[in-house]
C-alpha cells in the first residue's frame, strides 16, 4: 500500500462533478482530504490518496484526462 500527497485544482467544468467519488469507487483508491477550497469558478484541494501505485497512477491519469491539474503536494501538508 503507497501513500501519494498531491495538490488537486479543479477548473470550472469540473468543480460541481464528483471527482472524489469516481476516484474511490472506479480506481480503489482512498482519499485523505486535507485542505479544500472549492467554488463555483475554480477549486483546490490537498489529499493524501492510499493504494496500490498502480490504481493511484490509474486515478492521477483519469482526474488529468477531465482536467483536474494534479501536482505534488510535498510540504503542503497539515500535520496530524
Amino acid at each position: 500500500m503507497s501513500n501519494r500527497h498531491l495538490r488537486l485544482t479543479f477548473p470550472e467544468a469540473q468543480v460541481s462533478e464528483p471527482v472524489i467519488y469516481h476516484v474511490v469507487k472506479d480506481f480503489n483508491v482512498v482519499p485523505s482530504i486535507r485542505r479544500a477550497a472549492i467554488e463555483n469558478h475554480f477549486g483546490w484541494m490537498i489529499v493524501d490518496f492510499s493504494g496500490e501505485n498502480a490504481d493511484i497512477d490509474a486515478a492521477v491519469a483519469y482526474m488529468e484526462g477531465i482536467g483536474v491539474e494534479v501536482t505534488s503536494a510535498e510540504g503542503d501538508i497539515l500535520a496530524g
